[in-house]
């Protein structure tokens, strides 16, 4: 029996967690244009924006504008992140197909990511959770900082596994699980998941990995040992956090999918057509992007 699943689970979240951090601004029609794109490589889960205060997160301040815009292909998800009702509500106006909320396992980068306590975090979901499940929309959950924080050191799994159960109580359908820094090993990955034994299964999670050490593909390959088949990527590995100094870009979609190839494990993405998605944002931005796949595609 082969130790990789058949397939994985790609959630593209570069036009929002890869954009969102990006100093230069970005247009409405670059943004609607990179998921357009994206949405015709096979990927089959978008996080298209963030409904956030623009003070906030000035490069996703025009989130409605950007749900108003896409063509949306049959077969994918477009979702959002929400902090607050307000965004809900914002996200129900636009069609938004799914809504992610968030929390962390460190309580100081809590409060620097969004003003709040872990419980007052939790305890503010509550009711967005509750409305958009009303709705029939579908939630997941982050927590960010599950291997370690940049304020607070290595992370307690035991936190983890604590704040994953509340939020399964509360009726959360999916966690995915933040690897904020991007410092994480692969027995990182493992100590993680024997810690959740019990309250969530490697398969119904999430691996949300970051690449600032390059080991991202190393602890995806363990987490697939582990038994994870859904994991987050950013096209060209844009990314990085306002409230993370020093953590690089996310794991690289086109990494994710060679790799994936390179193992025999489907994803059905179109290598090629992903590569042509990227160098959308990567002609806005002015820089190279630095997915190691993506470059030697553009260096051949």
């Amino acid at each position: 029996m082969s130790e990789w699943p058949i397939r994985i689970q790609i959630t593209e979240v570069g036009p929002r967690d890869g954009l969102q951090n990006q100093s230069k601004p970005i247009s409405t029609e670059t943004k609607i244009a990179l998921i357009n794109a994206l949405s015709k490589t096979g990927l089959t889960n978008i996080e298209a924006s963030a409904f956030v205060h623009p003070s906030w997160v000035p490069q996703l301040a025009d989130a409605d504008a950007v749900f108003a815009g896409i063509d949306r292909e049959n077969g994918v998800t477009y979702s959002a992140l929400v902090p607050n009702e307000r965004g809900l509500k914002r996200a129900l106006d636009a069609g938004a197909d799914e809504i992610a909320v968030l929390t962390a396992a460190s309580e100081t980068f809590s409060q620097k990511n969004t003003n709040n306590s872990i419980d007052s975090s939790i305890e503010k979901i509550q009711p967005i959770v509750e409305q958009a499940n009303s709705n029939g929309m579908s939630v997941r959950g982050y927590i960010s900082c599950v291997i370690a924080c940049p304020y607070e050191g290595v992370t307690d799994l035991q936190k983890v596994r604590i704040i994953s159960q509340r939020m399964l109580d509360m009726g959360i359908e999916v966690i995915a699980y933040g690897e904020t820094l991007g410092v994480a090993k692969p027995d990182d990955i493992k100590r993680m998941y024997d810690a959740l034994d019990g309250v969530v299964s490697p398969e119904s999670s999430v691996l949300h990995l970051h690449d600032t050490q390059g080991m991202a593909i190393d602890c995806v390959a363990e987490a697939m040992k582990c038994g994870v088949i859904s994991f987050d990527a950013s096209c060209g590995g844009l990314g990085g956090c306002p409230y993370a100094p020093g953590a690089a870009g996310n794991m690289a979609t086109e990494d994710l999918v060679f790799f994936a190839q390179q193992i025999g494990v489907e994803t059905g993405v179109d290598l090629d057509a992903l590569i042509s998605a990227s160098r959308i944002i990567e002609r806005e931005l002015g820089c190279k992007l630095q997915s190691k796949t993506y470059r030697a595609f553009q260096d051949e």
